[in-house]
């Protein structure tokens, strides 16, 4: 049936019926009724410009080519919880100094410690400046930098559990918005203990710090980890930050996802088009993922007893390396996409039966012995350490991603403290050639191996077999190896100065997300459940200065492997 309703006609304006344009003359008596904001024709665009010509893009300065930053952060408050502490000491405000010596934060910056102690701002700074002479990624200081520095540092005291002092805080915070020009951008950094992080939170929600302005006014939080210590703790974690700020607000650190090696490791797959087509099961043999330290738990044997080499390292660093080595392209180089792919890996890998955990994942606890000449004592004789301690300090796992691309290849990971030296390593075992050609050879060359260094002596090396120059057929493995510090002469960013940044310009690549945390713990949950009902080993049985309990060897041995020696 054919409507035959006649549009009704636009209202006449006061003053007589409104005549048309002279510029279109052509134009219906009755034109289709339009939304306010509906897009317009192509017609309509260009009579609407009368000829004018679109504004011209104004050319960028040549002289930011290359750098690195494209922008720096808004004015801002950083509002350091725990500023008396030892992670704010060692690692937050030597990050925050060198950000400001490099000019890469903004003019209105002000940097407002929350602590307990019955400071003033004189007796803070005087701290901070010991503590960078100690600590400070580039010495000796700059004492220019460090004065302008000091003065964008303020002291407010607080008790953390103390709920009237954070209304005293709203109040400061207002303050120091209003006389600095930072425009109500807040970046909260929790650098206290983990058990504080909901009290802190919650109270800051009750103020209202938590509100963003529709006319602009951020307000992010970075919590440190460890997020919770098992599942069903970092699922109510999650929750209570989630009654006060929403997800994309939230900044979970963890700063090996800001070392420059792990950051290139995103540019070396997908910045490079000759690895992707190898970078699958049909190419590659295993993985191998070490975190080596040679310290012991120096003077954190409380922490260490209740946290372990598994929530210590596996739960999050080795997780996060193996996400970022199987994960697939993201479609966008942005946080959501690119978290998004590294969800999947964790939910690939599965939880593990306890039979599976009994046969793939061994713990060892260190010994006396001897590292680096010196010798040392076990981990049942440390400072606040039970001497019948059941706590692991090493940790090796065969894991294995159930998806197309890496069905069937053996991801082996393994963490320790004690042993023979400090290194962190992804190594890719590439499969052997189909027919091996050159068996006259003396020695038989190792497959192909590409081996990422993330600390220390960053860069990456590339294994192939090469002829011996001289008469003959003789083959041997050769190594390409590139470092970050010959290749561009010029120091690497620590980790925090490279995610604080990111917090500030509320960049998310590097952060993990709240699905992401609940992955990794459900991976490694179960292990500690099944733990906490087996006796454990005959602990120690490994000792300092070794590289593990024989079990680890044992656990690629069996599928005819080795771990690779660094």
């Amino acid at each position: 049936m054919t409507d035959t309703t006649i549009p009704k006609r636009r209202p006449t304006k006061p003053g007589g019926p409104a005549k048309a344009p002279e510029t279109a003359p052509d134009n219906p008596p009755y034109p289709s009724p339009r939304l306010k904001d509906a897009p317009k024709t192509m017609r309509e665009v260009r009579l609407a410009r009368g000829g004018k010509k679109r504004p011209q893009k104004v050319e960028e300065n040549p002289l930011r080519e290359g750098l690195r930053l494209e922008r720096v952060p808004d004015p801002s408050t950083l509002v350091l919880f725990g500023a008396t502490g030892d992670l704010a000491h060692r690692k937050v405000v030597p990050a925050l100094y060198q950000l400001w010596r490099t000019n890469l934060l903004p003019h209105e910056f002000v940097v407002l410690a929350v602590g307990r102690r019955e400071y003033d701002d004189d007796t803070l700074r005087a701290e901070f400046r010991e503590s960078l002479e100690k600590f400070s990624r580039v010495l000796p200081l700059d004492d220019a930098a460090w004065r302008s520095f000091a003065g964008r540092i303020r002291y407010h005291r607080l008790d953390f559990d103390d709920a009237s002092g954070y209304d005293a805080l709203a109040t400061r915070l207002g303050e120091i918005d209003k006389e600095q020009n930072s425009r109500g951008n807040h970046l909260y950094y929790l650098a206290t203990q983990p058990a504080q992080f909901a009290e802190i939170v919650g109270q800051l929600g009750r103020v209202g710090l938590d509100h963003e302005r529709h006319e602009g006014g951020w307000r992010r939080v970075v919590i440190e980890k460890p997020f919770g210590h098992d599942l069903d703790s970092a699922i109510r974690l999650n929750r209570e930050l989630g009654k006060v700020f929403r997800e994309p607000q939230v900044y979970r650190i963890d700063h090996y996802l800001g070392k420059e090696t792990v950051r290139n490791l995103l540019v070396f797959r997908f910045g490079n088009g000759i690895f992707e087509p190898i970078w699958n099961r049909r190419h590659i043999d295993h993985v191998q993922i070490t975190v080596a330290e040679s310290i012991g738990v120096e003077n954190r044997g409380a922490f260490y007893e209740a946290t372990g080499a598994s929530r210590d390292f596996l739960q999050n660093h080795l997780l996060q390396l193996m996400s970022l080595v199987a994960m697939e392209p993201p479609a966008t180089f942005d946080a959501d996409a690119l978290r998004d792919e590294k969800v999947k890996v964790i939910r690939a890998i599965g939880e593990m039966t306890p039979d599976e955990i009994r046969a793939d994942v061994v713990r060892g606890q260190y010994g006396p012995g001897w590292v680096g000449a010196q010798e040392v004592h076990g981990y049942r004789s440390e400072p606040d350490v039970d001497p019948l301690s059941e706590t692991e300090t090493y940790i090796a796992a065969r894991l294995e991603v159930d998806d197309w691309r890496w069905s069937g290849v053996p991801f082996y990971l393994r963490t320790g403290k004690r042993l023979p030296k400090r290194a962190t390593e992804i190594a890719i075992q590439f499969k052997e050639v189909p027919h091996k050609l050159f068996r006259d050879s003396a020695v038989e060359p190792d497959p192909n191996l590409l081996a990422i260094r993330i600390q220390p002596d960053e860069g990456i090396m590339l294994r192939f077999g090469a002829k011996v120059p001289g008469l003959g057929i003789d083959v041997r493995s050769v190594n390409m190896d590139f470092t970050y510090g010959s290749a561009f002469s010029v120091d690497s960013p620590d980790a925090y100065e490279t995610l604080i940044l990111d917090a500030l310009l509320g960049d998310a690549s590097l952060f993990t997300r709240a699905d992401e945390v609940e992955g990794a713990w459900g991976i490694v949950t179960p292990i500690l459940d099944m733990w906490a009902g087996d006796p454990p080993p005959d602990f120690p049985n490994y000792e300092a200065g070794t590289w593990g309990p024989e079990a680890a060897d044992e656990l690629l041995a069996r599928d005819g492997r080795r771990w690779r020696r660094i």
